[in-house]
């Protein structure tokens, strides 16, 4: 197997989160390999009445700053923890799809995300991110669980 070269970290910036970034930056050590670190903005899929914006432009630009900004922290965080190259990424749409489409687009060799560990009732009605990018991934995936 060869040594992974582009790594991509999503994250929701839940505790999850932050132990795939650790784990990911330990790996980014270990093989002199780039991080990318990405959050994907799920928009609200309830079918709303025509004309009727759950956001405003102004709102959803507050809202992406936002995420901007715990971006930059999680790349201070990342290098802190001794990752050698870390960019960001911000992406809108369905978070599997965009995290598999980002892996392919990119070329990474690896995604490492975190997994909340849920099961029965709750899995079924939040859904699994973690399932479907494992299910759909272009490039072996890695997922980390809190052990609490």
């Amino acid at each position: 197997m060869k040594p992974f070269q582009k790594i991509l970290v999503a994250t929701d910036f839940s505790p999850h989160s932050a132990l795939a970034l650790q784990l990911a930056a330990d790996l980014s050590r270990r093989y002199d390999a780039s991080v990318t670190l990405a959050h994907v903005y799920e928009p609200v899929t309830y079918a709303l009445p025509q004309g009727y914006q759950l956001f405003t432009e102004p709102q959803l630009a507050e809202l992406f700053q936002a995420f901007e900004k715990q971006l930059a922290e999680q790349k201070q965080a990342a290098l802190a923890a001794g990752a050698l190259r870390v960019e960001t990424q911000l992406a809108n749409g369905f978070a599997a799809s965009e995290i598999c489409a980002l892996a392919e687009r990119g070329g990474f060799d690896l995604i490492v995300l975190g997994t909340h560990g849920r099961k029965g009732l709750s899995r079924v009605v939040l859904g699994s991110v973690a399932e479907r990018v494992l299910r759909t991934a272009p490039c072996p995936v890695l997922t980390v669980r809190d052990k609490r």
